[in-house]
C-alpha cells in the first residue's frame, strides 16, 4: 500500500509520542520534530508508510539513546501473559478452537501504540469474540492449512504476540507444520523484537525466526528477500496494519487485523473498528 497524504501528519504524531515516552526535554522533542519535518520534505513519498516511518523513528532513537517503548512493551507482554491461561481455556473449550484462536489473535492487534494512545485489551477480546468480520476468509484459511506443510507468520506488536502464541499452539495441534516467525530486527514503536519473543516463550513454538527492518536491522517488507519468504511457504499470515501496509503488493497472504485508521480502512474496504481475516 502506497503512502497517502494522511500518513504524513500521522508519522509526525508518532514520533512526538515516541519522544514523550522517552521523557525527553521539550527542546529535544522540538528538535526531533524539526528534523523529521526536514526528512519528510526531502524524502520520496512514493513508498509504503512503514518505509518512511522507519526513517522517522530512527531519529527518535538517535536522541533517546535506545528504545523509547522498552518499558511499555514489557508492560504489554506482562498484561497479555496475565490473560494467557484464561484465553487458552476459552480456545480449548470452544466448538471451533482454530476459529476462536484466530479471533483472539486479531483481538491482540489492539495493542498498538503507533495507531492508538489508549485501549482496553480485555474488553476488546470480549468484543472480538462476538463481532462479525468485515472480511471473513476463514473457510479458505482452513482449506489452505489442510494442504500445507509450511507456515510463515508475520507478527506485529509486543503483548499481541502472546495472543499469536495461542494461535500458533492451536496450529501445532492440527498438523506437523514447519512454522517460521517474522519479527522486527530492532526496536520501533511497540513492535515485537526477538527480546519480546523470548520473554513470552514464543521462540519455543517455531522452527525459524526471521527479521524485518526497523530502519536499521532486517529486511524491508517489500524487498526481494521477503518476497522469496512468501513464495516459499504454503500459508502466510500477516498480523496488523503495518504489515498490511508493507506487504499488500504481494499475493497469497492472509491478513488478520483490527482496522485502526481511515487510510487502511479505505484501502481494505472496511471501517475503522472492523475486524478482518482477508486473503489476497
Amino acid at each position: 500500500m502506497k503512502l497517502r497524504l494522511d500518513c504524513i501528519p500521522c508519522i509526525l504524531r508518532q514520533v512526538l509520542r515516541a519522544s514523550r515516552h522517552s521523557s525527553l526535554m521539550m527542546e529535544l522533542q522540538e528538535k526531533i520534530l524539526r528534523e523529521n519535518m526536514r526528512l519528510l520534505l526531502k524524502e520520496n513519498w512514493n513508498v509504503t508508510p512503514p518505509e518512511l516511518a522507519h526513517k522517522a523513528h530512527a531519529i527518535v532513537r538517535k536522541y533517546a539513546g535506545g528504545d523509547p517503548y522498552k518499558e511499555v512493551k514489557k508492560k504489554s507482554n506482562d498484561e497479555a501473559l496475565s490473560l494467557y491461561e484464561e484465553l487458552k481455556n476459552i480456545v480449548e473449550n470452544s466448538r471451533d478452537p482454530l476459529r476462536t484462536a484466530v479471533r483472539i489473535a486479531i483481538a491482540g492487534n489492539i495493542i498498538d501504540f503507533g495507531a492508538l494512545e489508549k485501549f482496553d485489551v480485555r474488553r476488546t477480546v470480549e468484543d472480538v469474540l462476538q463481532k462479525n468480520f468485515a472480511h471473513d476468509d476463514y473457510e479458505l484459511f482452513v482449506n489452505k492449512l489442510e494442504h500445507a506443510s509450511t507456515i510463515l507468520y508475520f507478527a506485529d506488536n509486543a503483548g499481541e504476540i502472546v495472543f499469536d502464541k495461542l494461535l500458533i499452539e492451536t496450529l501445532r495441534k492440527m498438523g506437523e507444520y514447519k512454522i517460521t516467525l517474522v519479527v522486527k530486527g530492532g526496536p520501533i514503536i511497540n513492535d515485537a523484537t526477538m527480546e519480546d519473543v523470548k520473554y513470552v516463550g514464543l521462540h519455543q513454538l517455531v522452527d525459524d525466526i526471521r527479521f524485518l527492518s526497523n530502519g536499521e536491522v532486517g529486511y524491508e517488507r517489500n524487498s526481494p528477500e521477503v518476497r522469496e519468504w512468501i513464495e516459499n511457504h504454503d500459508v502466510v499470515i500477516s498480523k496488523g496494519q503495518g504489515n498490511y501496509e508493507g506487504l499488500s503488493e504481494f499475493r497469497g497472504i492472509f491478513y488478520m487485523l483490527i482496522v485502526k485508521c481511515p487510510v487502511v480502512a479505505e484501502d481494505i474496504n472496511a471501517k475503522v473498528g472492523d475486524i478482518v481475516l482477508l486473503y489476497r
